[in-house]
């Protein structure tokens, strides 16, 4: 699939909806058509973290590994969902895993691509800063709300 081919995937996907036109043509050369199965890792926890993943379909898990309970899941994630934020900043390494739970299909964006088109054009670099924040806010929020959920039930099992 040509990047011109793209446009319309980027322009469809929520994370991505409201972004002008302009913008969607400046991103699509970073940004490539990717296809997971079953099992398959899309990120590895300190791995060079060099791409960041839109979500199209499928389910994925974010998944960190625990001394003791071994592998535990943080998140699972969807359709119009993100997978990696830590190609933002440096180190750059992931910091968990995650691993397709279904088999499913993304828009993948080159994170060095990304970070030269937000230098370039600082306006594109604010909307898609504040978008990003905007989406780990309300993820963190989310585990949050998951522990505290968690922790409410094991207090219950103890009484």
């Amino acid at each position: 699939m040509t990047t011109s081919n793209l446009a319309p995937l980027l322009r469809e996907h929520p994370f991505l909806r409201g972004f002008t036109r302009d913008h969607i043509d400046f991103m699509v050369s970073c940004a490539s058509n990717v296809r997971f199965k079953e099992g398959d890792f899309l990120i590895r926890e300190g791995e060079v973290a060099d791409y960041t993943t839109l979500i199209r379909e499928g389910t994925v898990s974010l998944e960190i590994y625990v001394p003791g309970p071994g592998i535990q899941r943080v998140e699972s994630l969807g359709a119009g969902d993100i997978v990696g934020y830590s190609w933002l900043f440096p180190p750059s390494r992931w910091n968990l895993d995650a691993r397709a739970l279904t088999d499913g299909r993304g828009l993948r964006f080159d994170g060095t691509c990304l970070r030269r088109k937000m230098e370039e054009d600082h306006h594109f670099g604010y909307e898609l800063s504040v978008r990003l924040l905007r989406n780990l806010t309300s993820r963190l929020d989310r585990v949050q709300l998951q522990h505290m959920d968690a922790y409410r039930g094991e207090a219950h099992e103890r009484s």
